[in-house]
């Protein structure tokens, strides 16, 4: 189960989605939300996935690797299909006690269920084919007008990129711990769902343990290489825009101004 979460995990590759400035994915990553969320209908939401393909298709992501990062969401998926399906008002389609299933339901379960789906895949490109270095210098530069406010924006891109970073380093250190407790007993499988939940909780301490061990060492890191903020520091790599970013843009303005037209003009 764990193998299967694929979130800020990053994925080398010399595609145009991977050559893009970091910033201008960040930015069509907010357009893209903007879009989804605005969609609507069979046309709208076929223009988004086609959309969402085409991206894939063009980064070189494998379509397992995208199932197996959607996987562990599954019960927030089935469980927001569920509430649609039982719990919207309408014609009724099915009913059994106090049970009903409307045909508007199925709609929107559909409809829902198709969004969570294009959310999440979306999102997930973003950390697939963007460094957690280039993502934070794409962050920072982005909020740099917040600064006039007095915002510690380097340190909250930093503190957002670490995060990102470590999630696979704590998965893969959970599943070690799990390994290690396995060999001496422990039965994380069998049982009911509180069962299952009451093996996990020995995980935890040990977990925190690494979590804040691992903490302390990169913040000694940090500091015997005279780290002091964002104040004066250069960047290896200067980030320059270059006529594909500009096309990028372009193409993400067409699609959100599509889909605006098509949800006015379409029922």
């Amino acid at each position: 189960m764990l193998k299967n979460i694929t979130l800020g995990q990053y994925f080398p590759g010399d595609t145009v989605v991977h050559r893009l400035d970091p910033r201008v994915k960040l930015v069509l990553t907010l357009v893209y939300i903007v879009a989804l969320f605005t969609a609507q209908g069979v046309v709208g939401y076929a223009l988004m996935f086609t959309v969402l393909v085409t991206c894939f298709a063009l980064s070189r992501i494998p379509v397992k690797t995208v199932l197996r990062g959607v996987r562990p969401i599954l019960i927030i998926i089935i469980f927001t299909a569920v509430l649609n399906i039982f719990f919207t008002q309408g014609t009724v389609v099915f009913e059994f006690w106090i049970i009903s299933v409307t045909r508007e339901g199925l709609y929107a379960a559909a409809f829902m269920v198709t969004r969570l789906f294009m959310l999440i895949t979306g999102t997930f490109l973003l950390t697939y084919t963007t460094s957690p270095i280039a993502l934070t210098d794409g962050l920072e530069l982005l909020l740099n007008p917040l600064k006039k406010i007095h915002l510690p924006i380097h340190e909250l891109a930093m503190m957002m990129s670490i995060a990102l970073r470590f999630i696979p380093t704590l998965i893969e250190e959970t599943g070690k711990i799990m390994q290690a407790q396995k060999a001496r007993g422990a039965d994380f499988e069998s049982g009911g769902l509180i069962k299952r939940a009451r093996a996990i909780l020995p995980l935890i301490i040990p977990l925190f343990i690494s979590a804040f061990r691992r903490a302390d060492e990169l913040a000694i890191a940090m500091e015997s290489r005279c780290y002091h903020g964002g104040e004066g520091r250069t960047r290896m790599r200067v980030l320059k825009t270059h006529f594909r970013d500009y096309m990028a843009l372009f193409g993400g303005a067409i699609i959100l101004a599509a889909v605006i037209m098509l949800r006015r003009v379409l029922p």
